[in-house]
């Protein structure tokens, strides 16, 4: 059993997440940063789909009531076991050891997997929480306590490198199925910025405003991880894992991989580059 001291600004359970249930209205979720979570769980002898901690920025503190081998990946912040800082990224806990992750001074999430995993209940076969839609276990608060499952019998294979952390991005997109509204020389020929409106839902971006070729509305139609939405305003919004599953502002392209976005501070550069 785990009891949350502090929970940090947002701290949620987290795997990979629920595909399958677009046509009900549900997202896939799960971890922003998914090989982070993966190294997360190799390091902690975890299969990769085993649920953990993804904490924002501020990280998180917690009290192990049992001895746990735990292991922390993704954004890089301080790490304390019983306020004295830890090196590597494995730590054994003693039994009332209180493990501390610290903020975060590059990158956004951090990853906390144990041994055994966060054995909270599943929803649709998954643990994510979905910030969105309201589904899976709710996001950490102060007091709270966490079951810990079964520890397995260790995974094979190496724990694989971390996500890399920068001050600029660049992002592949694939144009469609709306750019036709747009004039999408505008998209490539800017950078960007994150906003600090951004969150699990997307990432919003600010810079020069993408221009439109054509008026009117669309109605709602099917959205996508990554699909690129741009509102009246101009400003792009690259949709990430608590997605809703239709939109009705049109969408001018598909990013081919969000992950840089999970460890983007606000005011990151981000650059889009044509696919096709």
């Amino acid at each position: 059993m785990i009891t949350v001291l502090r929970a940090g600004p947002l701290t949620t359970v987290q795997d990979l997440g629920r595909p399958g249930y677009a046509h009900l209205g549900v997202p896939r979720s799960g971890a922003l940063d998914i090989p982070a979570l993966r190294r997360a769980n190799r390091l902690a002898g975890n299969p990769d789909a085993t649920a953990v901690l993804e904490t924002t920025l501020m990280g998180c503190r917690l009290r192990f009531e049992a001895p746990a081998t735990v292991a922390v990946t993704g954004a890089v912040a301080t790490v304390k076991l019983d306020r004295e800082p830890v090196s590597g990224p494995v730590v054994d806990v003693p039994a009332g050891g209180v493990l501390e992750v610290g903020r975060a001074v590059r990158g956004v999430r951090s990853y906390l997997a144990v041994a055994g995993g966060i054995a909270v209940e599943a929803v649709l076969g998954s643990r994510s929480t979905d910030t969105l839609a309201g589904i899976g276990p709710e996001r950490l608060t102060d007091g709270m306590t966490l079951p810990v499952g079964t520890v397995s019998g260790g995974v094979d294979g190496v724990a694989g490198d971390g996500s890399e952390i920068g001050e600029e991005i660049e992002l592949g997109i694939r144009l469609g199925p709306r750019d036709d509204w747009f004039d999408v020389a505008g998209l490539f020929g800017t950078p960007y910025t994150i906003s600090p409106m951004s969150n699990r839902v997307g990432a919003r971006l600010a810079g020069t405003a993408v221009t439109r070729a054509r008026a009117g509305e669309l109605p709602s139609e099917g959205v996508v991880l990554g699909a690129v939405q741009v509102p009246a305003d101009g400003q792009p919004i690259v949709f990430l894992a608590d997605h809703p599953t239709t939109g009705g502002y049109p969408v001018i392209g598909v990013v081919g991989d969000v992950t840089p976005l999970a460890q983007a501070r606000p005011g990151t550069t981000v650059r889009f580059r044509d696919l096709d």
